[in-house]
């Protein structure tokens, strides 16, 4: 068992759960998971993922899985949409000027495309008109079930050498 505040290093392996894509991988740690599944990016280092126990650096789902396993240990987890990337939050459903945004933005709006918005945070754009483009600042995996594949590969007491990257997809929620 791992205790709240110990360090845990993992292999983690999400896909989706429901819907047409069910089974997909959208995210992992493990380069061999990766090449095998088509997702291998370059311009990513494919390691373990290292993270303080209990202190919401990954996805509570993740984090309640892994206070519950023994080194070496691999569970499947799935985890509904409070425990992972949270629910669709119409509010973070917007829609504005398409003039505006393209001005904005100093881009063409299309479907599809991602933007800012004047405080930071990062949407899509999901649907455009003449006037107007509906943009979602809602994580892409809210409201979707998933399900990880968690190796527990090492524990410890210590500092963690690393910081989970804000833009990882796993440790947080949007």
């Amino acid at each position: 068992m791992v205790e709240p505040g110990q360090i845990a290093i993992v292999h983690l392996t999400g896909r989706l759960v429901d819907g047409p894509e069910a089974g997909e991988t959208f995210e992992t740690t493990d380069v061999d998971v990766a090449l095998d599944e088509g997702i291998y990016h370059d311009n990513r280092d494919f390691k373990p993922l290292e993270f303080r126990v209990g202190e919401g650096h990954v996805l509570p789902g993740i984090d309640e899985a892994v206070q519950e396993m023994s080194v070496g240990e691999t569970r499947t987890v799935v985890l509904d949409p409070e425990d992972a990337y949270g629910r669709v939050d119409t509010d973070s459903i917007v829609t504005v000027s398409r003039t505006e945004l393209e001005r904005r933005s100093e881009t063409t709006a299309e479907v599809e495309k991602l933007v800012e918005s004047e405080s930071g945070e990062i949407g899509w754009i999901v649907d455009l008109d003449e006037e107007t483009a509906t943009v979602d600042f809602n994580h892409e995996l809210a409201g979707e079930r998933v399900e990880f594949d968690i190796k527990l590969l090492e524990t410890h007491a210590s500092e963690t050498g690393q910081k989970v990257p804000e833009n990882s997809g796993i440790g947080q929620r949007s």
